[in-house]
């Protein structure tokens, strides 16, 4: 999230390197995964495909993770059930179980990571149970620096603009989403007020099963996930969650456990939307919907992800490739959203990609993969 800035002329030349470097291995990338078979259980020599991490010295082979941050190829953290928090330092290769003290009744469903030693990571629930804590020192000591004493209220996601400024959404409150705001990297927290943000409508909510219903791009632009009511919806706010204003999606809701279920957006204008119905049993007709004006109108995918999908993230570098996953597998689209298709169908919660083009994915049963090229 910070940069370090080249002076002069041999400052630009060597970020255009990076870049140009990164664009080249990019490409190469998204060659190899557009190649992938539809439907594939598993890739051929070569081919890109998740590759599953073994986690059984950590002690969390039953966890499931459904908070995920990709710091780099090397550096990730996963959080999930039973209070439960990982980090790797070597690729995946080897865990180490950071999870805070006295945690394991919680349910950390999302995480954010800023490098290889400070991460602020969520608890969601109702009451007291939704809580943030923050390590500085790679997890060997946690701060908890906000529980919540509301009873009405319920914390789903986490998002950070910089490594100072982050929000963290709750369910409506008062027939309105509560928003919590940092401005010193989750140390401390306040409830933002409620004027600026639209009615919530009857039975609306978050879902909290990917940590990726509330996501930012950019300095001050952040996005919200609905589902539960009798529309799907995005929520928008330019100015860092004081005002807000709401757009329909063509994503399924009109039921408790249909609706956005994450975002993501590669700019301030570019962004996915991806859900469904959660429920095994029931079919996810039209789970992907995609925007070119920040949010402010959504288009349906014209051949969408086949299932229910609660996790989806941009490859670097690329305007037109993403990931979704979900219960039923991993889903590629190269057109921006309009059209995806299945390139494995192992079981994965969330993704996330790094600046360094590495991608991660994590879910049920203690299921971490990174992607391998």
């Amino acid at each position: 999230m910070g940069s370090t800035r080249g002076t002069g002329s041999t400052g630009r030349a060597r970020r255009a390197g990076r870049a140009v470097a990164a664009a080249v291995a990019c490409g190469a990338a998204l060659a190899a995964l557009t190649a992938v078979p539809a439907q594939a259980h598993g890739p051929g020599r070569g081919q890109p495909h998740w590759e599953l991490k073994d986690l059984q010295d950590s002690g969390a082979a039953t966890v499931r993770f459904r908070g995920l941050s990709a710091v780099s190829g090397r550096v990730a953290w996963v959080s999930g059930s039973a209070g439960t928090v990982l980090r790797t330092t070597d690729g995946g290769e080897s865990w180490r179980n950071v999870s805070p003290p006295g945690a394991q009744e919680l349910q950390f469903r999302d995480i954010e990571a800023f490098d290889a030693r400070r991460a602020v990571v969520l608890a969601i629930g109702e009451g007291e149970s939704s809580r943030v804590y923050r390590t500085d020192d790679g997890g060997a000591t946690w701060t908890e620096s906000f529980r919540n004493t509301d009873a009405r209220a319920f914390y789903d996601c986490l998002a950070f603009f910089d490594r100072r400024h982050g929000l963290a959404m709750s369910d409506p409150v008062d027939g309105r989403f509560r928003i919590l705001s940092t401005g010193d990297g989750g140390r401390t927290w306040r409830v933002l007020p409620a004027e600026g943000m639209p009615a919530a409508l009857e039975g609306e909510a978050g879902f909290a099963a990917s940590g990726q219903c509330l996501v930012a791009s950019g300095p001050k632009d952040v996005w919200l996930a609905t589902g539960g009511g009798a529309r799907a919806r995005v929520l928008h706010s330019a100015d860092r969650g004081l005002t807000w204003t709401a757009a329909d999606t063509p994503v399924p809701a009109g039921d408790p456990a249909r609706g956005v279920f994450a975002l993501a957006f590669r700019d301030r204008v570019h962004g996915l939307a991806v859900g469904g119905d959660y429920r095994p049993d029931q079919a996810s007709p039209q789970a992907g919907a995609r925007t070119a004006d920040g949010g402010r109108t959504w288009r349906p995918a014209a051949e969408p992800p086949p299932a229910y999908r609660s996790g989806v993230a941009w490859l670097p570098y690329s305007r037109t490739a993403a990931l979704a996953v979900g219960p039923t597998g991993t889903d590629l689209t190269t057109d921006a959203g309009r059209t995806w298709r299945t390139v494995d169908t192992g079981s994965y919660d969330t993704v996330d990609c790094a600046p360094d083009r590495s991608c991660w994915a994590s879910g049920e049963k203690g299921r971490v993969a990174r992607l391998e090229r």
